[in-house]
């Protein structure tokens, strides 16, 4: 795996992190999901093209 999908893997488990940590204390909020959906998709496609 390259470094760009490193850094993406990252990244995401990162604000995985942060959203959960803001639902739990503040509630949810579907566009923090929803950005985050698209970040994980986006990594998915980042890896995927990198191991190609």
């Amino acid at each position: 795996m390259q470094t760009p999908a490193k850094t993406m893997i990252a990244c995401t488990a990162v604000s995985l992190l942060a959203v959960t940590t803001y639902s739990v204390a503040m509630g949810s909020n579907g566009w923090l999901w929803f950005t985050w959906v698209v970040l994980g998709l986006t990594t998915v496609g980042v890896i995927v093209t990198s191991e190609a």
